[in-house]
């Protein structure tokens, strides 16, 4: 094709305003050489910017004409099997690579995750649908495959949004047309009166565009492509990807020519339009073949097709918003009024009703192509006449649904609308208000003062001209694992296909039928994100089964999620099983976290198996600990995992019997470093304490030595005074401390001016000594009540904060057993507490016992009530008789008479 007459008049536009040829000559005709190579391939190329509705259009019309045999498109090479799937999905959707286990990255990039989403009004899709329909054609991809993408392109590191479809997924940009040069970007958007990309594409490309025969459209998508090419000179590394990719996918189109044998002139290469202007040395079918592909790695990719949504392309490819929904608005517009048939998959859900498929006519003929540039470029744009009966209904549809959401509009402020738009357009340079302008005059005439917690007037434009549509994957195209899901939970009457929350309530006690739901329910809520399996009544524990349970599922709203599951395996169970194993040997995991994991082994899939194996693993964590950081944790976990077992197996499992052997001659090492180290905490040294002292008898049935319990208490030699108090409690528990002694030094503390201000801390330690050692519950609630009763106010107040914040914490563990001992030792009724006298105030009078002398007998006789009580403390019955030889029955036996004062002196 000649364009010298376009050369000739770009040279003298040059040379005009740049006073002489130079670079904005070689740039103007380097676009123009561009657009005549790319014309010329024997190999048609079909430039496209995603989610155009112009090329969509342009697309299905060419794709009519020409009916090509082999169709190559610009997308991940190993996404073509799944591409049949889309028949059983409502658009849009993505394609998806996935990988959770990386072998030949770096860990830390895992999960890898690649999308390519796709919408009805995309050329892409229309590409596809031809292909896949029409017996005959073949559909290869080309572009680089999904392990290539992170050979080439390692992920950016950053924070995902949660709400997002697609995640922190790569996005393939099939047909990006963006220019990278943020000056050329700013000039464009200021020249063209518009506020960002999405519009000035829309006004200045669509519109254009969307009427123009087949020359026009790819010449015009030629010159953008090399203009925006020419003028961006971008990230070098960026640069380097992009070329790469042009050489990867002329060299695969190359390798697939000679292996089938196809004619180029019955192929269409449909690519991105910065990519048909392609300068490197691979670009044709007469290209190099120097360029070489790297093998890929060895990670494992699973791929499969996840849910999209108009929101989630806009913000995974940097659109506005509101962009996609409005180009999906114009794609039905443009269809109306170019009269073109789009190509549709049979069966495709959530579309037309489809028709038998008519058999397409012949291909018509070729004609030879000519410039049309030089006539587009100088005829003046074409101005769509005023349509005021679509521009008169948007104005009435936006006041209803901003009076549906709270806003004060009237009838005034749809006249309002409508003029606005009018007048923005004109102020614009346009004769038609676009739905950008309309949206801008909305948000100038309705919202004058925003509504608490409503929409704001621009979203509600955004869902007027179509919506966040959201995608679906049908039944048919869900992994193995989906499909299961969905059929073992057919039994709860849901449609669970569908978006939303949906109540489930299972009566299990009524129909025992359901009790595999639940389970199922349960093991979702573990894999799952928050909110797609939220349990309303009913709780999972150790050893329970469930009675009645009500659950709030929105398996269809979190679809992607449960899809990705079916990427790392094909039950449930199995996914459960690899979740738990890869916690517990993480390196990073702590004794704790795997007792975690075991009681999630036999919470969800009551498996002795997989808990003997990570109890195992536990138990070779625990003794390669140094800190005691997870002593709660590990203290509150075995204690229930032991309670579980005693009740509910009869015999306790090998690995319980050696973690508590373990533990407590690990805990028996460490606790003199516990009770000295700054940084191990009260609460920690108490749950040691707690672990030793509860599974004593356990542990020393299971040949563990009580002297080695002995030699680490004393061995501890602590000096904050919240753990002098703990070892003081276990002293008690020991033995190596009476009570009388504990309760003396005590009382040393508060007669002690200097110890008076420390001794809240020693109360602190008595409270966290109730987990070890209960039985001084009336000893702690004793030291309170006297400190509280001698405490200076200026002592007082400023512990009880940190008293209130112990109680809290340990609260469900330690308040009712204190409530309980101060019930039973204080009065019960308010009156009663001003002659009340506290027991351990109320010792009675020591009496001198008497040596035994020859008056007893006298005494006995005078006092006979004293040998009746003695009597009935022994358990003795009878009653007096005149004995006279009573006295040389005492004067045989006199080890009696000991014995008995013995134990009235004590």
């Amino acid at each position: 094709m000649s364009f010298e007459s376009l050369r000739t008049q770009l040279q003298q536009a040059a040379t005009t305003f740049a006073d002489g040829p130079g670079a904005l000559e070689g740039i103007l005709l380097g676009m123009v050489d561009d657009v005549d190579r790319a014309v010329s391939e024997p190999l048609e190329i079909f430039p496209v910017c995603h989610h155009s509705p112009a090329s969509a259009v342009a697309m299905a019309r060419r794709l009519r004409d020409k009916q090509p045999k082999v169709i190559y498109l610009e997308l991940c090479e190993d996404m073509a099997p799944l591409l049949t799937e889309l028949r059983n999905c409502r658009l849009p959707v993505a394609v998806q690579a996935f990988s959770s286990e990386v072998d030949g990255f770096p860990a830390e990039w895992a999960p890898l995750s690649v999308v390519a989403p796709i919408t009805e009004a995309s050329a892409e899709y229309q590409a596809i649908a031809y292909a896949l329909d029409t017996p005959g054609v073949e559909l290869v991809l080309v572009d680089r495959s999904s392990d290539h993408v992170f050979q080439w392109q390692p992920p950016e590191t950053g924070p995902a949004d949660e709400d997002a479809l697609h995640g922190d997924a790569v996005g393939v940009e099939i047909g990006d047309l963006r220019p990278r040069f943020a000056e050329l970007e700013e000039h464009l958007l200021h020249h063209g009166k518009v506020r960002h990309w999405s519009e000035w594409w829309h006004q200045y490309v669509e519109l254009p565009l969307g009427g123009s025969d087949h020359d026009t459209y790819r010449q015009v998508m030629f010159l953008i492509g090399s203009l925006f090419r020419r003028l961006a000179p971008g990230d070098p590394r960026r640069v380097r990807v992009d070329e790469d990719r042009e050489r990867y996918m002329w060299t695969r189109m190359r390798e697939h020519l000679v292996a089938s044998g196809a004619d180029p002139a019955e192929c269409l290469y449909v690519c991105g339009a910065f990519h048909a202007a392609s300068r490197v040395a691979e670009f044709g079918v007469g290209g190099s073949d120097g360029f070489v592909i790297s093998p890929r790695s060895a990670t494992k990719w699973q791929h499969g097709l996840i849910p999209s949504s108009h929101a989630a392309i806009e913000a995974q490819f940097g659109l506005a918003a509101g962009s996609v929904s409005i180009a999906a608005t114009e794609w039905a517009k443009n269809l109306r009024r170019t009269k073109v048939t789009p190509f549709q998959l049979a069966g495709q859900a959530g579309g037309k009703k489809a028709r038998k498929p008519a058999a397409l006519p012949g291909p018509a003929a070729e004609l030879t192509a000519a410039d049309q540039l030089s006539g587009f470029l100088q005829r003046s744009p074409v101005l769509d006449r005023l349509d005021e009966a679509e521009l008169l209904g948007w104005s009435v549809e936006i006041v209803r649904a901003a009076r549906r959401n709270g806003y004060l509009a009237s009838t005034a402020d749809a006249i309002a609308v409508f003029e606005t738009s009018i007048l923005l357009a004109g102020m614009r340079d346009r004769a038609r208000p676009t739905p950008y302008d309309f949206q801008d005059a909305a948000v100038t005439c309705i919202e004058k003062d925003v509504v608490p917690g409503r929409r704001d007037v621009g979203r509600l434009v955004e869902i007027m001209m179509g919506g966040d549509r959201i995608g679906q994957v049908g039944y048919d195209a869900l992994p193995p694992l989906a499909r299961d899901v969905h059929d073992r939970l057919a039994p709860l009457d849901l449609k669970l296909q569908q978006r939303g929350v949906q109540r489930a309530l299972l009566d299990i006690a009524s129909r025992p039928e359901l009790e595999p739901c639940s389970n199922l329910l349960w093991m979702l809520r573990y894999l799952l994100p928050r909110g797609a399996a939220r349990p309303i009544m009913g709780e999972r524990k150790l050893g329970e089964r469930p009675i009645q349970e009500s659950w709030d599922l929105a398996l269809g709203t979190h679809q992607r999620a449960l899809i990705e599951l079916g990427y790392e395996g094909v039950s449930v169970e199995q996914v459960v099983e690899q979740r738990l194993r890869r916690s517990a040997y993480d390196p990073q995991a702590t004794t704790a976290s795997v007792l975690e994991a075991v009681e999630d082994a036999v919470r969800y899939l009551h498996s002795p198996r997989l808990a003997g194996d990570l109890g195992t693993r536990a138990l070779e964590v625990l003794a390669g600990e140094r800190t005691v950081d997870g002593a709660p944790e590990v203290l509150r976990r075995s204690r229930r995992l032991l309670a579980y077992y005693r009740t509910n197996e009869p015999v306790l499992p090998q690995w319980i019997e050696s973690f508590v052997r373990t533990g407590y001659a690990h805990y028996c090492t460490l606790l003199p470093t516990a009770f000295t180290d700054e940084e191990a905490g009260v609460d920690q040294v108490a749950a040691m304490l707690g672990f030793l002292f509860s599974m004593e008898s356990l542990a020393l049935s299971l040949g563990c030595d009580r002297t080695q319990l002995e030699l680490a208490v004393a061995q501890s030699h602590p000096e904050e005074p919240s753990k002098v108090a703990l070892l003081w409690a276990a002293q008690v528990h020991l033995g190596r401390l009476s009570r009388s002694e504990l309760r003396v030094r005590c009382d040393d503390l508060l007669g002690n001016p200097l110890s008076l201000p420390s001794y809240p801390r020693y109360l602190s330690g008595f409270v966290h000594a109730l987990d070890p050692v209960p039985s001084l519950v009336d000893f702690v609630v004793e030291t309170m009540s006297t400190a509280f009763a001698r405490l200076p106010d200026p002592l007082l107040l400023p512990w009880l904060p940190s008293l209130i914040s112990t109680l809290r914490s340990r609260g469900a563990q330690f308040v009712p057993l204190l409530i309980r001992e101060a019930g039973r030792l204080f009065p019960g009724r308010l009156p009663a507490l001003d002659e009340w006298v506290p027991p351990w105030l109320d010792q009675p009078v020591p009496v001198a016992v008497r040596t035994r002398s020859g008056n007893g007998l006298a005494l006995l006789a005078a006092h006979p009530a004293t040998c009746d009580a003695v009597a009935e403390l022994l358990g003795c019955e009878g009653s007096w008789q005149a004995a006279p030889n009573g006295a040389v029955l005492l004067s045989r036996h006199p080890d009696t008479a000991v014995a008995l004062e013995a134990l009235l002196a004590t």
